[in-house]
């Protein structure tokens, strides 16, 4: 079976002309972070959750909710409840098509760190952990805290929390059941974590990168912060970017670029492409009107999609269709498979998704898949199923003519082999060029 995963290198960058307020250059160092402004103490914990919430900062692991808002219930449940919440800082990149979160473990762990105590102060906890399935990054974390100031986290007992990696492990449950002493899987909701989670406390799960943004509001305030994106996706993001027969790079890049400026930095023509896997595998398949797009939460979302965790594949010689097939393949085994309609869906859409790709397709395949695509969202513990009928239903919406070339095995493009791939785009190395 054909390998997508990413080649040795990883390009990382800065957009031009901005300066990174997340990447770095080379492993950060303790006592050169803590010279340089980290650790800075915080002296009033109100005005910071007051600056985050005028910042507009929202979360960078996917559903872009804002951070504000989370810490306030999680700080208003513990005070509710007498009792001191947990903070976890959620690096299990489960998303094989991304690798922002892995970078800045292995190579900016006190801002990422500095970011955890800053969050535990606002809600008023006195545990955290660093929650990641990267060796690699467990030991980054491991020698950051063992060389961190003496004073830096304020009583806070932070731990590294070691998991399996997995799709669904990054699941904002799934992390609270793995801390709880159970398996990584997603749990019914309600509770939400926000209101019970480990060991019953209440518990803020967040994602690393929107951890690292929380240090440049404290240091540099909200109107700072907005000094770059757009009015309703304010800051900086982290982009991976694969595919297009191009080396894989992490870009910083600020909210509300246009697609095509992005194509250029990267070096891909715009005319050669004819789509985009949007934010890893959950958000769905988009045609060329892509192109004419900006890079921002309010732009992706018009087109019926979403930046999720900023993992953007490009699609120029690969078919949509096997594509689609592939991410419906892996979402086949990487489902929980606890909840009977996602490892039933699944199952179910990735033979019809893998039979088009064959050629051997009907239209009753094609009304069925519609169909699943529609009364299966929604369903289950957490988003997979919902990931699977998202690339079903944007599929069937943007590349019809591709689906109809499918239905009668006329796709030039995958007459001399389709492609096929266990992770699609997967970025394995993580080390910069």
């Amino acid at each position: 079976m054909k390998s997508t995963a990413a080649p040795v290198d990883l390009t990382v960058a800065a957009w031009p002309g901005i300066t990174p307020r997340l990447l770095g250059a080379g492993a950060e160092d303790g006592a050169a972070y803590a010279a340089a402004g980290g650790y800075r103490p915080l002296t009033d914990a109100p005005a910071l959750l007051e600056q985050t919430e005028l910042s507009g900062l929202s979360g960078r692991g996917g559903a872009a909710f804002p951070l504000a808002t989370k810490l306030r219930s999680v700080a208003d449940n513990g005070r509710r409840r007498a009792t001191a919440p947990v903070v976890v800082a959620n690096g299990e990149e489960g998303e094989p098509a991304s690798v922002k979160d892995r970078w800045l473990l292995r190579n900016r762990p006190h801002l990422v760190l500095d970011g955890l105590r800053l969050a535990a102060r606002v809600v008023g906890a006195d545990r955290g952990y660093v929650y990641v399935s990267d060796p690699r990054a467990a030991a980054a974390v491991e020698s950051a805290l063992a060389e961190a100031p003496a004073d830096s986290f304020d009583g806070l007992r932070v731990t590294p929390a070691i998991v399996d990696p997995g799709y669904v492990a990054g699941e904002e449950t799934a992390a609270v059941r793995m801390l709880n002493g159970g398996p990584a899987k997603p749990t019914d909701k309600p509770p939400r974590p926000f209101e019970q989670g480990v060991d019953g406390r209440p518990t803020l799960v967040s994602n690393v990168e929107t951890l690292a943004n929380l240090v440049y509001v404290h240091r540099h305030g909200a109107e700072a912060f907005r000094s770059l994106g757009t009015p309703m996706s304010p800051g900086t993001f982290l982009a991976t970017v694969t595919g297009a027969g191009r080396p894989p790079a992490l870009y910083e890049l600020p909210y509300g670029i246009a697609f095509t400026d992005l194509l250029a930095h990267h070096g891909v023509p715009a005319e050669s492409v004819r789509g985009v896997l949007m934010g890893g595998y959950f958000a769905g398949l988009l045609n060329t009107d892509v192109l004419d797009a900006t890079l921002d939460h309010e732009s992706i979302r018009r087109l019926g999609s979403g930046l999720g965790c900023g993992a953007i594949s490009i699609l120029t010689d690969d078919c949509p269709v096997a594509v689609a097939a592939a991410v419906m393949d892996y979402f086949d085994r990487e489902n929980a498979g606890q909840c009977g309609s996602c490892f039933n869906g699944t199952a179910a859409m990735a033979a019809v998704t893998g039979a088009l790709r064959d050629g051997v397709a009907t239209d009753e395949d094609l009304a069925r898949l519609e169909r699943w695509s529609v009364v299966l969202r929604g369903r289950g513990a957490c988003g997979t199923l919902d990931g699977a009928t998202n690339i079903a239903a944007s599929l069937l919406r943007h590349f019809p003519q591709v689906v109809a070339r499918h239905l009668d095995n006329s796709c030039e493009t995958c007459r001399p082999g389709p492609f096929r791939a266990q992770r699609p785009y997967e970025v394995e190395a993580v080390t910069e060029s």
